[in-house]
C-alpha cells in the first residue's frame, strides 16, 4: 500500500548534507525542519525564486505553481525547480544553481 508519510532521503550533491522528507511535505519545509542545506530562502510560496535548485535524480511532483519569472517550463523539464513547490516521490539528489 502506498504511504505518503514514508520518508525519503534528500541528498545535496558534493556535500555531506542529507535529510529526510516525507512524501506529503515539500522539500523546502523538510530542509528548514532539519536545519540542513546550503540554500537560501525567502517567501516559501513559490514567488521569490530564492530556493531555486536543480534536481539531479529522483522522482518529484510540483504541487503548486512556480513563479514564471524564476522558473520556466523548459527549466522544469531539466529539473530546475523551487524547493517550496515540490514534493518528493522518491529519494532525491539536488544541487544549488
Amino acid at each position: 500500500m502506498f504511504n505518503n508519510k514514508e520518508p525519503v532521503t534528500i541528498t545535496v550533491k558534493d556535500t555531506d548534507i542529507s535529510f529526510s522528507c516525507s512524501k506529503d511535505e515539500d522539500v523546502f519545509t523538510a530542509m528548514l525542519r532539519h536545519r540542513k542545506g546550503p540554500f537560501h530562502y525567502g517567501c516559501g510560496g513559490g514567488g521569490c525564486g530564492i530556493c531555486k535548485v536543480k534536481i539531479i535524480s529522483g522522482r518529484w511532483q510540483a504541487f503548486k505553481p512556480m513563479s514564471a519569472a524564476h522558473v520556466v517550463k523548459d527549466d522544469i523539464k531539466k529539473g530546475i525547480v523551487l524547493l517550496c513547490c515540490v514534493k518528493p516521490e522518491s529519494n532525491l539528489v539536488i544541487t544549488a544553481i
